[in-house]
């Protein structure tokens, strides 16, 4: 139905900002999108999360004000500014996405990236 593919990790010093993006192909009309990351021995976590026309937004408190999360539909892609990482931000970062109804749940989403890697280093 929907394919996701994300970019744009990599290593950065604590303090530096990094954009990911997501690519986004297939049946993505009326779908609501996000962020969540996961690192070794925990459950995936949110991170953040977009209403289908961009216009609802929600992030998890430990990014509140440092991540900005945005979509442009007419691309079919979604990205996640980050700015003031900090070395606990470092995690494999995956998009996903669902029919209509914005999420903080991770499953409630029925499609899946595999994943960018985010290192954060003090």
């Amino acid at each position: 139905q929907v394919q996701l593919v994300e970019s744009g990790g990599g290593v950065v010093q604590a303090g530096g900002s990094l954009r990911l993006s997501c690519a986004a192909s297939g049946r993505t009309t009326n779908y609501a999108m996000g962020w969540f990351r996961q690192t070794p021995g925990k459950e995936r976590e949110f991170v953040a999360a977009i209403s289908l026309n961009g216009g609802t937004t929600y992030y998890a408190d430990s990014v509140k004000g440092r991540f900005t999360i945005s979509r442009d539909n007419t691309k079919n892609t979604m990205t996640l500014q980050m700015n003031s990482l900090k070395p606990e931000d470092t995690a494999v970062y995956y998009c996903a996405g669902r029919k209509l109804v914005t999420s903080t749940l991770a499953g409630s989403y029925d499609s899946w990236g595999q994943g960018t890697q985010v290192i954060v280093s003090s």
